[in-house]
């Protein structure tokens, strides 16, 4: 850059021709952005000017050489002084201009030429006089700082060649570099093909080179990584690929996308070799300025160093949450939903397309198939082409027939994965508890197949066939909270009963002479408070519900409370214990306030029918359980989250036709257990409240889900948690003059919520007919205590159909695509619009292979969804693992010379066990280098054997074609360590172990209880 020569040996023009040529190219010459100009001292130049002005060479104006010492601060640095101005201190000249007087006059000797580029700033060019200064230091050693100048112009490219030449970086090193501010802020320089200018760099600030390490980190940000050991931190050398992913709180659903991924080689080869640096797009609307790819090339060159057992990927969490909002916190999402967002966000931040143009598609117009398809798959690469294009897309033939004019449409589509549906049974299998109207009769749980777009009144005359009672005398309903939730009709859809839902089927009792009009009375059981209720209000008795409701069938001349107490005792014979001759439950006078509570609206009953109900309830029963009751407040209540009768959860035992309790802890399903009564019975099974308590026995109910976040959950919470009044007090107070029988409970007309209290009916009558009558007994705590038997109440039997095992149905892979490919009518939300008939229709649509991708990825649609039901399809798919062959599915026949082949070999399988709202993900995958099979469970990985894979979990199949799959350059792994209590739980274990084996079965099996996220 430098010139120290006097003049050059070339003789220079005239004094004439010097001014003509330099005044002809500095009128002449333009700004352009990227020229170089040349800063000159302006007394210099105006020397020359007056010395070629004379026309005399002898002149003493003879300007000698070029010297700008003027316009430098000192002359060991050479920095330019600060706010020179144009025209008054320096002269800019053209590149020409300068060089042509350089070779005239030389330049005064070790001052370097003063080149400064044009630059394009914001709505003007302009000659950077002052470049940008900014010092350069690498991470590993922050105290070795340089100084550089930079144009704006320039390149971030050119700033890390010029640190990599500075700083002696080994070539083939793999650098990003970190822009650090005055504030300490760090940013990264992401895009190194921007200028200097864009890159907002400016003087003074630092420039941060940093080079990945060996095991795939960065050391500016090195996660956390799972060890065994700090000793092994350094030391492990494991099997590249085969290394676990931490699950970061339901984030199973991302680990076991990204294994997949991770095992298919074309794609993690294109990350390991670095070619995506060289392609990542940045300003493509539709990407994430190669973020989400820089991402995940992180996590996958941590997965294959082999230094690691298992990698936290947040930041690629982190990341994906960013750029798609469906993904932020950490609730559990869909596997394939992830797979789908994550491929079409490495394609658009890796696509070498960087200005899309127009396309107009056309209609195949009677063409050939050849021809149209061709023409698709050009537009489709002209406007997407990244390594994403190159592996998984393929082409599908989409044929649309108008019903009406009969118009054929034919397009080609191109997919990044094939959706295939699974064959869906149309009847539907469904848990109930049956309640017999036998009063000593536990509810029978019993398992009926119904049609799944069957009634009310096809689950009636399923159970009708198991019971051989008439469906007539069935009335089903919803129970939750011990309430009534819904009692259905018998003309409803069985479509809008869940199957989490606790469908309870009551036995109704029918007069033989049908003269007398019968009432529907639903009965729940309510417990008072020993505390007023100051909040309600009032200064009553709260209450609070507790066991299960009933359904009864009464006559309506039996609707007094009298005849009500009668039957609900009857009713109740089973759990609830009249008292016997020897106990006197006489009241006592009391004060005003407490007679008003206790004592309106009451009946007692005779000695003799207290005999007779005590000869038919048999022995004393007066422990209390826990889990009988809930408190009526807005915690309690919200915790008391909705459960199904669930079969895979640990169902108690049966024991002489009773349900025995075992260990459980959780409440029944319309129970809410109060932490009160939870911690009235002991371990041993003492009760605090009673001498003469039975043997311990806990809830022998059917377990609960409490994951659940429906609508329908939400509105039951809300009327679960509206506080509860007492029984009605009378208008008018009054004493007892006497002492008389006391009843066991109050009966009370109340809503269907139990919670508010309403009036009498007409006639005398306890309840209002003028609606479906919903009635409450209120029980004293104390009489609770000692004649409710909560054990007994929560006792229920299974039926012989709930020991019969569910067949497990089998599908065959080729089933599923070609259901794929058979003509379907389009849904009335997505009709299509017919060219000729000028309107929209409901045509006939069918799609078909044409060609397929390297990778080929089947998602199989275990998720139903309609307008009224949700349900998982847990049929086993069987899918080979070998060959399989796709040339009688594809369009094209016959392939020409030079065309791939169709045929495929399984390479991995993402896993989903559990229902719709819960669940766990995992996956298999196939090691491209040793050949092994693994099972990736979050940071677990172990072996797997080829007959573990084909389960009723795969969600997701990845298929790799023969042709491209290579020979794996390792010998597969022949033995491992064994399985010790000390051995990490994310090691690698051998299939061959009986521990590790017995646990990959259970985890593969359709009955296997999964820990849910």
């Amino acid at each position: 850059m430098t010139a120290n020569s006097r003049c050059s040996a070339a003789e220079p023009p005239g004094l004439e021709t010097q001014r003509r040529e330099i005044e002809s190219l500095l009128r002449e010459c333009e700004l352009r952005a990227g020229d170089s100009w040349y800063v000159m001292e302006r007394r210099w130049y105006e020397q020359w000017k007056e010395f070629v002005e004379t026309g005399d060479q002898n002149s003493s104006s003879f300007p000698g050489q070029i010297d700008n010492t003027e316009l430098f601060e000192d002359l060991d640095s050479y920095h330019l002084k600060e706010r020179l101005v144009e025209n008054e201190d320096f002269m800019l000249l053209p590149a020409e201009a300068w060089h042509r007087l350089l070779d005239w006059y030389g330049m005064v000797e070790g001052q370097p030429a003063l080149e400064r580029k044009v630059v394009d700033l914001p709505s003007t060019l302009k000659v950077e006089v002052y470049p940008v200064e900014i010092f350069l230091c690498l991470h590993s050693n922050m105290e070795n700082v340089i100084t550089a100048q930079f144009s704006r112009a320039d390149s971030i490219h050119s700033i890390q060649r010029a640190m990599c030449d500075a700083f002696t970086v080994p070539p083939g090193s793999e650098c990003r570099l970190w822009m650090k501010s005055s504030d300490s802020s760090c940013e990264r320089l992401r895009n190194v093909h921007v200028s200097v200018l864009d890159a907002c760099l400016s003087s003074g600030m630092t420039v941060i080179m940093e080079t990945r390490n060996a095991d795939g980190t960065w050391p500016s940000s090195r996660p956390q990584i799972m060890r065994n050991s700090v000793e092994d931190q350094d030391s492990y050398r494991g099997q590249p690929g085969v290394c676990g992913l931490t699950n970061l709180g339901n984030t199973c659903f991302m680990n076991s996308a990204l294994q997949c991924l991770s095992n298919t080689p074309p794609l993690t080869e294109y990350f390991l070799l670095s070619s995506y640096l060289e392609e990542l797009n940045f300003t493509n609307p539709l990407g994430m300025k190669g973020e989400i790819a820089e991402a995940y090339a992180d996590v996958i060159k941590q997965m294959w160093s082999g230094r690691h057992y298992s990698v936290v990927p947040r930041v690629f969490k982190t990341k994906v949450g960013h750029f798609a909002s469906q993904f932020l916190g950490y609730q559990q999402h869909d596997s394939q939903e992830l797979l789908s967002f994550l491929l079409d966000g490495l394609h658009e931040d890796l696509n070498r397309v960087k200005n899309k143009e127009y396309i107009e598609l056309r209609d195949a117009e009677g063409r050939p198939d050849q021809e149209v398809a061709e023409e698709a798959w050009r537009n489709h690469r002209r406007r997407n082409d990244s390594v994403i294009v190159d592996t998984f897309h393929g082409l599908f033939k989409s044929t649309l027939v108008c019903p009406e004019c009969h118009k054929v449409s034919v397009t080609f589509d191109p997919f990044c994965y094939l959706s295939v549906p699974l064959p869906v049974s149309k009847e539907r299998v469904m848990e109930v508890f049956f309640v017999s109207l036998d009063p000593y009769a536990k509810p029978a749980q019993h398992r009926v197949v119904v049609p799944k777009a069957g009634k009310v009144s096809d689950l009636c005359s399923a159970l009708s066939e198991m019971t051989n009672l008439p469906s007539t005398q069935m009335v089903v309903a919803d129970v939750f909270n011990h309430r009534f939730y819904k009692i259905y009709n018998a003309d409803e859809c069985l479509s809008c009963i869940l199957d989490r839902d606790d469908i309870f089927v009551y036995e109704l009792s029918v007069l033989e002479e049908q003269q007398e009009e019968q009432v529907l009375l639903a009965l729940y059981l309510r417990e008072r408070s020993h505390y007023r209720d100051y909040g309600s209000g009032s200064s009553s008795y709260g209450t609070s519900l507790f066991g299960h409701p009933l359904l009864l069938s009464v006559p309506r001349s039996c609707c007094s409370r009298e005849e009500l107490y009668k039957l609900f005792l009857q009713r109740l014979t089973r759990y609830v214990r009249p008292p016997g001759p020897s106990e006197e439950l006489e009241e006592e006078e009391e004060d005003e306030e407490e007679e008003e509570l206790y004592k309106t609206q009451t009946n007692g009953i005779s000695d003799e029918e207290e005999q007779e109900d005590a000869e038919k309830a048999g022995p004393s029963q007066t422990q209390p359980c826990c889990g009988g009751s809930s408190t009526n407040s807005q915690s309690d209540e919200s915790a008391a989250a909705k459960r199904p009768p669930d079969v895979n959860h640990a169902q108690p035992s049966l024991d002489d036709g009773d349900t025995e309790p075992e260990n459980q802890t959780e409440p029944v399903c319309s129970a809410g257990t109060s932490n009160t009564d939870a911690n009235a019975v002991t371990p041993s099974g003492d009760s605090s409240g009673t001498a003469d308590a039975e043997p311990p026995a806990e809830q022998p109910q059917p377990p609960c889900e409490t994951t659940e976040e429906e609508e329908k959950e939400e509105d039951k919470q809300e009327e679960a948690c509206s506080p509860s009044p007492p029984a009605n007090e009378q208008p008018a107070k009054r004493k007892a003059c006497r002492k008389r029988r006391k009843s066991l409970f109050t009966i009370q007309a109340v809503n269907s919520n139990g919670t508010t209290e309403r009036g009498t009916g007409e006639g005398g009558s306890a309840v209002s007919f003028s609606s479906q009558p919903y009635v409450a007994i209120d029980w004293d705590p104390e009489m609770k205590k000692r004649f409710y038997n909560e054990n007994e109440a929560e006792k229920y039997v299974k039926h012989a159909s709930m020991e019969v095992p569910q067949q497990q149905t089998t599908v065959q892979l080729q089933e599923c695509i070609e259901l794929f490919t058979t003509v379907e009518t389009l849904e009335e939300e997505n009709p299509w619009y017919c060219p000729v008939c000028k309107k929209h229709q409901l045509a006939t649509k069918k799609l078909d292979l044409w060609s397929l991708p390297e990778v080929l990825i089947i998602h199989l649609k275990r998720f139903s969804y309609t307008k009224f039901t949700r349900e998982k399809l847990d049929s086993i798919v069987d899918f080979p693992l070998r060959d399989l062959d796709f040339s009688g599915c594809l369009l094209r026949k016959s392939l020409s010379n030079g065309e791939p082949p169709s045929r495929y070999d399984l390479i991995a399988v993402s896993n989903h066990y559990g229902g719709l709202r819960d669940g766990h993900y995992t996956s298999y995958a196939w090691n491209k280098d040793n050949g092994q099979w693994y099972y990736f469970d979050d940071s677990k990985v172990t072996y797997a054997r080829e007959d573990q894979i084909v389960t009723n979990a795969a969600y997701v199949l990845f298929y790799h074609r023969q042709d491209r799959i290579r020979t794996p350059s390792l010998p597969p792994p022949t033995s491992s360590p064994a399985s010790s209590s000390t051995q990490p739980a994310n090691d690698i274990t051998s299939c061959k172990d009986d521990d590790d084996a017995a646990e990959l079965g259970a985890a593969s099996s359709s009955s296997a209880s999964m820990e849910t996220d």
